[in-house]
This record gives structure tokens, sequence and C-alpha cells, in this order.
């Protein structure tokens, strides 16, 4: 499976967690959605570190076969 799942996943899930408790106490729902927001990243950005860096990886080995535009490759015959 794709780090890109569990990761998204993992940060959907911080965001449903804290905007529901937010909002729950009486916070207003706006108010609510942008602490959950800032929340969910500090928690994802601390606690997911692995994680996160996995995700990062697969880019970067997808992206590393892509340097070249598809016009030059074809005009150097490759």
């Amino acid at each position: 499976m794709p780090a890109w799942i569990p990761y998204t996943l993992v940060r959907v899930g911080l965001f449903a967690v804290f905007f529901t408790v937010l909002y729950v106490i009486g916070m207003e729902w706006w108010l609510a959605a942008v602490l959950a927001a800032a929340l969910g990243f500090l928690v994802a950005y601390i606690f997911f570190r692995g994680l996160r860096g996995r995700v990062a990886g697969e880019l970067a080995a997808a992206r590393a076969g892509t340097d070249r535009r598809p016009d030059e490759l074809v005009e150097d015959g490759e």
C-alpha cells in the first residue's frame, strides 16, 4: 500500500477528532475547524515523522525518473 494512504487517513482522522472535541465543547464551527487543522498539523508533524518520511521518499522516487521533458526524450531517441 502506498504510504500516502495511511498518512492521509491519519491526518483526516486527527482533524476529525480535534474538530469534534472542539465543536462539542461549544466553539464556533469555523474556529473549531481552524484550530483542528492547526492541531492536526502539529500532532502529525511531531509524532508521524517516519510515515511522512516514507511519503516524501516515495514522491522523490517517482520524481527521479522524470527529470527530462517527454519531447527531450524523443529528440534524443530514448
